[in-house]
């Protein structure tokens, strides 16, 4: 699995947290792929758009019917994250596969951009 995911880190484009937070200053998407459960335990990046893995691609299809209102247009910078980094590289490479030119994946993950010191804010539990 590390090859394969080094071969797909090769084909996709990253940035640190300090960029996906200029990114969303800028009106770039950040985009959570995480299930619910690390999201109750671990927090949100505030403004982003909470879209479930098994759904992203039909979500975030630059000509698909599904597209989430929230995505705004298909040249809107885009920057998918996990929790540390790995699942979002893959999904990152499914959505340039797809069509969807302006998309980077979060080096690192939602850990990283917490360390980092970048804002986090607590969802409710229900």
């Amino acid at each position: 699995m590390d090859a394969f995911l080094a071969e797909v880190r090769a084909r996709i484009d990253r940035v640190d947290p300090s960029q996906a937070a200029r990114i969303q200053r800028d009106g770039g998407l950040l985009v959570d792929i995480r299930p619910v459960e690390q999201r109750e335990a671990e927090g949100e990046i505030p403004g982003s758009l909470v879209v479930d893995r098994n759904v992203l691609e039909w979500r975030l299809d630059p000509t698909g019917l599904h597209r989430h209102p929230d995505a705004g247009s298909p040249d809107r910078l885009v920057v998918v994250f996990c929790q540390e980094g790995y699942a979002s590289s893959l999904a990152t490479e499914s959505l340039v596969r797809l069509g969807l030119g302006r998309v980077n994946d979060l080096a690192g993950g939602f850990a990283a951009w917490r360390a980092a010191g970048l804002p986090v804010t607590s969802i409710p539990r229900p």
